[in-house]
């Protein structure tokens, strides 16, 4: 019985509230498989089960999206974890089945298998400062949000309050002003103001999280020596976004692969005698939109992109186009 100290692949199809996984050795033959919940028990559970194959490897679907959790979890307990995406899974499905049906015994069973076949899958590192930096920036994210909320909500009240005087962008200083000038008698007005100073009160207090967690993105990305905010137009928060989401760069074989991935290369869309490429909708949107608005304030500044972006509009580029080329250069810097 000394089989299990073979070299074996545990394949996770993740969820939620359960993991499906399927332990195969080098030429794919299953030698193990099991359904298991994604809370302590069944996690402890899990790795109870795995123990049996001391030379494994995990190899997690969609480490960075729905499998995020559990490969963490398995990279902070020390295990070898490597992150296969869900399109090479999808592949491999349809191969071996003849359909792409999901059901996830096949799916564990599918992401073993690619990672049997594939040398070059990214092996997951535990960092702690990139797991911060991404719950940094999505909490800034919310705040953000609430802020958009919090300054519709007061400026509809104070467009009752006094009514022929709304302003778009109003600042909290601005908002003080406007209420205290207001000293309405009857119940309905006097609730209508205090709401106001309520939403007030929340609108100051949103703001200086906001401020804070700016300033301590910035702390974290300069303290990982990061050069993004040498670029024109990429603030803090763009900076620890696109770091949190692109985690280890060396992943990406190189600058087009990493295009593709932020859906920055554009598509060919020529047909005919039209030279045409079309902006490519697949990728990451969210890296995405952080290029994008380093590509637009690139253009407003007086930038070295906004020479590139003028070349290629008296090219004969239409603006969309331009600013898909900026992005790009952007994307590869």
């Amino acid at each position: 019985m000394n089989h299990h100290l073979e070299h074996v692949i545990i394949g996770v199809d993740p969820h939620k509230l359960s993991a499906t996984i399927e332990v195969v050795d080098q030429h794919e033959q299953m030698l193990g498989a099991g359904r298991f919940t994604t809370d302590r028990a069944g996690y402890a559970a899990m790795r109870t089960y795995a123990k049996a194959w001391p030379e494994r490897v995990w190899a997690v679907e969609g480490s960075n999206g729905a499998g995020r959790p559990l490969a963490q979890r398995l990279l902070e307990d020390g295990e070898r974890v490597v992150d296969v995406p869900a399109k090479l899974a999808a592949r491999v499905r349809l191969f071996d089945t003849g359909h792409n049906r999901k059901t996830d015994a096949h799916d564990a069973h599918a992401v073993a298998a690619v990672a049997v076949r594939t040398s070059t899958l990214r092996v997951l590192q535990f960092d702690g400062e990139l797991e911060a930096l991404r719950m940094l920036t999505d909490r800034r994210e919310a705040l953000t949000r609430r802020r958009v909320q919090t300054v519709d909500r007061l400026q509809a009240l104070l467009a009752e309050l006094l009514p022929g005087q709304a302003k778009r962008d109003i600042t909290t200083g601005q908002a003080k002003t406007m209420l205290a000038s207001v000293r309405p008698r009857d119940i309905a007005g006097k609730t209508r103001r205090r709401i106001a100073a309520e939403e007030l009160a929340e609108l100051v207090a949103v703001e200086a999280k906001i401020k804070k967690s700016t300033a301590e993105l910035k702390a974290i990305v300069l303290a990982r020596g990061s050069r993004l905010m040498d670029l024109h137009g990429v603030g803090p928060v763009v900076a620890a976004r696109i770091l949190a989401d692109v985690g280890d760069v060396a992943r990406f074989a190189d600058r087009n692969k990493f295009a593709s991935w932020t859906g920055t290369a554009p598509l060919d869309a020529s047909s005919g005698e039209q030279n045409r490429h079309r902006l490519s909708r697949a990728g990451n949107r969210r890296a995405n939109h952080m290029i994008h608005i380093a590509a637009i304030s690139q253009i407003r500044l007086d930038t070295e992109g906004r020479v590139y972006y003028r070349r290629k509009r008296a090219e004969g580029k239409k603006s969309l186009e331009a600013i898909r080329c900026l992005k790009r250069s952007v994307d590869d810097a």
